[in-house]
């Protein structure tokens, strides 16, 4: 069980919202980006696939943690 959070104030809130929107967007561009380069392998570089996976991974934990920032504790 995670501890609760503080609301955030509102100008920091709408802030987190259009971030969690941005990295929403890159996260997509980075699936779409790694599956072309699973098609079409780039021959010169074998890491550029994990290392964008990992990217991705990192993305998709932020967006996570802006998530849980955004959204109220539930009532006890």
């Amino acid at each position: 069980m995670t501890p609760p959070h503080l609301p955030l104030p509102p100008e920091e809130q709408e802030a987190a919202r259009k971030r969690l929107q941005d990295l929403v967007v890159e996260h997509d561009n980075f699936d779409q980006t790694i599956a072309q380069l699973i098609q079409n392998p780039p021959p010169a570089d074998q890491l550029l696939i994990p290392r964008l996976k990992k990217r991705k991974q990192q993305l998709l934990n932020h967006i996570r943690q802006l998530e849980t920032l955004l959204t109220p504790d539930e009532p006890a």
